[in-house]
């Protein structure tokens, strides 16, 4: 028995074995080829409900089914297309690359084919990263790059819908930043005299900028005659963020340059010449594994406990802070896309700087 339906509809029918079998015809919205697409059912009902969902994706521009390729097939692929063709920068692309190899890639997730992912398998991934032990920060980032990923999947046409925007983000829960005072930074910069990491903490420390932008400073990036400097890392050209140089960072730089011309001649043809401010004995890059192994050298030298390299930030924006310097210019200065993440991160005041404020307080209202 056929049951006939309108046009565009499709067609019912019952086959010898006695499955229902729901039959439609359509034109791809991808590549404007003509399909058909055969659903089935135990019932004349079940069947219907199938062509019904296959119409509906047809009507909305979707595809008319789901692709069967595995999580990890599909990322592999997004990596090497849709991720590096991206304008993002390409610390923020390596970040994606490395979360989603390592986090997204394994089987059971990665095993997982497209047209069979859930909400829930989401919700699993979450929690087994949690079960890691790995930071609010870190599961976060992972479920951002998965549902990226997922997005350009739908772009594509290999899914209807992104599950995991169905999911709501990982929680990340903001901790008062670590930070040094003024003398504290000072006695681990002279833990560092002599090192040749120390012009760089020195640079971090009257900067503020992450480790990651003062390990790719170039020379380019640097203008010692108008003192000002460009932060490497953001995503264009127009949005780099501007930062005047005090006299003493200008000095700082040009002793740096120093250095390097005779570190160059030393190293003669050895020399590699890629245009980084702050480099090895033979003009590479430093290394961030390298940078905090000589932080943390210097920190027990200085005797100063729960010190990283992201110390040093966190410390430049407390003292801005706590010298008058308003929150929205601090919020720029450190490079935050909102103003809401620097109140967050810097929502604390010294004991001194809150004794301040009440003698103000007492001065201004009188006895």
């Amino acid at each position: 028995m056929t049951v006939k339906r309108g046009s565009g509809e499709g067609s019912i029918f019952q086959n010898k074995r006695g499955q229902w079998v729901g039959s439609l015809r359509y034109v791809d919205a991808l590549t404007g080829e003509r399909k058909r697409r055969v659903v089935y059912g135990k019932s004349q009902t079940e069947a219907r409900r199938k062509l019904k969902e296959a119409r509906s994706r047809v009507e909305a521009g979707a595809p008319v089914r789901d692709s069967a390729k595995t999580v990890g097939a599909w990322l592999a692929e997004w990596r090497e297309g849709a991720l590096a063709a991206s304008s993002r920068s390409a610390s923020t692309k390596n970040g994606y690359k490395m979360l989603s190899r390592k986090h997204l890639d394994p089987a059971p997730f990665g095993a997982i084919a497209l047209d069979r992912l859930r909400p829930s398998d989401v919700d699993r991934l979450i929690l087994s990263l949690r079960e890691k032990k790995l930071s609010d920060s870190s599961v976060r980032q992972i479920y951002i790059t998965l549902r990226l990923a997922i997005d350009d999947a739908v772009r594509d046409g290999l899914v209807a819908a992104n599950v995991a925007a169905k999911v709501k983000p990982p929680r990340v829960v903001r901790k008062e930043a670590r930070f040094l005072s003024p003398g504290e930074v000072a006695r681990l910069l002279e833990a560092t005299e002599g090192s040749r990491y120390h012009s760089l903490f020195g640079f971090i420390a009257r900067t503020g900028v992450r480790k990651s932008e003062a390990l790719n400073t170039k020379w380019t990036d640097v203008d010692l005659e108008a003192a000002i400097y460009r932060v490497p890392g953001t995503k264009t050209a127009s949005s780099r963020r501007m930062l005047p140089l005090s006299p003493s960072l200008v000095a700082l730089l040009k002793q740096r340059r120093r250095e390097q011309l005779e570190e160059r001649l030393r190293a003669g043809s050895e020399w590699t010449n890629a245009g980084l401010v702050f480099t090895t004995e033979t003009g590479t890059a430093l290394g961030g594994r390298n940078t905090l192994r000589a932080l943390m050298t210097a920190a027990r030298k200085a005797k100063l406990d729960g010190v990283c390299v992201h110390t040093l930030r966190h410390s430049a924006a407390t003292t801005w802070l706590e010298n008058g310097v308003n929150l929205k210019a601090v919020s720029e200065l450190l490079g935050h896309s909102n103003i809401s993440t620097t109140a967050d991160i810097y929502g604390h005041v010294t004991e001194q700087t809150a004794r301040d404020a009440m003698d103000r307080l007492s001065m201004v209202l009188g006895p």
